[in-house]
């Protein structure tokens, strides 16, 4: 009799917990994503140009010869006026045939043209017009132009990440008003890349039987503006 007894109030007590009601689920968390854009402006600290000489003869021996000295005399001027060794790279050299083209028949080569480029980096931004001054008068004939940079990517990085979170905020704080809401917390921040290419400033080309300059050029390096991106989801309440 207390064996069943017991058994009983065991099948009892597990009814009564099969019937209690199952607790509720966790409401599902609101939020709002948005993203934000931030600026920064910063001067300049790096600039790279690339100058050539280009020579023309009627066999490779001279055009080569030719152009071999007066490279040689652009980059003695260089470092005349202040350029160090690390400072200029050869970043190019080409040899082409000139040819007459005939319907019919094989191009005659009328002579070789010969091209040697070499490029210019320095963090002294003031003395880029003093440099492409003297390559241009020590027999620069060519030239693609002049682009200035910033050396730590991390200069204007804080401000422009502030300006960008801020930006969002902004947006996520009118969203929710929008639709009868306030914001919470912020549930996740993630970091945009915006990619900011070099600017570009053109060099004008000097050619071989022009006067030599000798004069600076005129360079204004100016400022580059840096843009960060960030995404935010804020909580809805």
């Amino acid at each position: 009799m207390k064996r069943f007894l017991s058994t009983l109030i065991l099948v009892a007590s597990a009814t009564a917990a099969l019937a209690q009601p199952a607790p509720p689920p966790n409401p599902v968390m609101e939020s709002v994503s948005v993203s934000g854009i931030g600026r920064s402006s910063v001067t300049p600290d790096r600039f790279t140009f690339t100058l050539g000489v280009q020579t023309v003869a009627n066999t490779v021996d001279d055009a080569v010869s030719q152009n071999n000295k007066r490279v040689a005399a652009v980059i003695a001027a260089l470092k005349a006026a202040g350029a160090q060794d690390k400072d200029i790279q050869t970043s190019n050299f080409n040899i082409w045939p000139q040819q007459n083209y005939r319907e019919g028949q094989l191009p005659e080569i009328l002579g070789y043209q010969v091209t040697n480029t070499v490029t210019v980096r320095s963090t002294k931004i003031a003395d880029a017009g003093k440099l492409l001054g003297v390559a241009i008068a020590a027999g620069v004939n060519t030239s693609s132009g002049i682009n200035f940079e910033v050396a730590d990517p991390a200069r204007g990085r804080d401000a422009g990440l502030r300006a960008a979170f801020d930006d969002a905020r902004v947006k996520a704080t009118l969203l929710a008003q929008a639709a009868g809401r306030s914001l919470g917390r912020v549930l996740s921040i993630s970091e945009g890349i915006v990619q900011q290419p070099p600017q570009p400033y053109p060099v004008q080309r000097a050619m071989a039987m022009e006067a030599r300059a000798t004069a600076d050029v005129p360079i204004e390096s100016g400022s580059q503006e840096q843009t960060y991106t960030v995404s935010v989801v804020f909580e809805l309440r």
